[in-house]
């Protein structure tokens, strides 16, 4: 039933709430999903490379591509420039493949704007004392940017309102799973089925007609 073009959906939650696993989580177990990589200005992280976790840049290069509008939505978090390339998503998307945004608050929000008819999915851990272990437990991070952080979770809480979905990340595989539920349930909605509806409808009045 469901028209073959895939839906633009927006993973969002606390640092540390575990995003970018569930993100391979998903990847790993469907095909039908493709993670758009996001371009941004902060340093890499070990292990992280340009073109696969992220394309990195600097500031001067991310700011010509907002003036070329190369991007369909940018936010800045934390001192650096966070963007969502526009070409592969709607390429993906053309393929029938849903195209996993993972940004945050401020990126979501102005998707939601831009494109009404996207699924913004917000994940959180079980509670914030677990959330703190986790970003203690990742050994990357001094006690500062850890606070800073946290502060910036509770601003982010703030904003949990705007997604159609809330998801605790308690399990892995659970969660990969309820994503995945929500997303085919999501893919049935009819405004995510217009041509559909509108052939059905026009066969019908078909119908119609022929018994006047």
């Amino acid at each position: 039933m469901a028209d073959q073009k895939g839906i633009l959906m927006v993973l969002s939650g606390f640092s540390g709430a575990g995003k970018g696993t569930l993100v391979k989580g998903l990847l790993r177990k469907y095909d039908n999903y493709a993670l758009s990589v996001s371009m941004t200005t902060r340093a890499p992280r070990e292990g992280e490379r340009d073109g696969v976790e992220y394309f990195f840049t600097d500031t001067r290069h991310f700011e010509e591509t907002i003036e070329q509008d190369g991007l369909i939505e940018y936010a800045l978090y934390c001192g650096n420039y966070y963007g969502t390339p526009k070409a592969y998503v709607e390429e993906q998307m053309a393929a029938g493949r849903n195209v996993i945004l993972e940004i945050e608050l401020q990126g979501a929000l102005k998707i939601k704007e831009k494109f009404p008819e996207s699924l913004l999915i917000f994940v959180t851990p079980p509670s914030a004392d677990e959330l703190k272990r986790r970003l203690e437990k990742r050994g990357t991070e001094s006690p500062e940017v850890i606070a800073r952080r946290l502060a910036r979770a509770a601003e982010e809480s703030e904003g949990i309102e705007a997604y159609d979905y809330i998801v605790v990340n308690d399990e892995l595989e659970a969660c990969v799973e309820e994503i995945h539920r929500l997303v085919d349930a999501a893919r049935r909605a009819p405004v995510r089925n217009t041509k559909f509806i509108n052939q059905i409808r026009e066969e019908l009045q078909g119908f119609a007609k022929g018994e006047e």
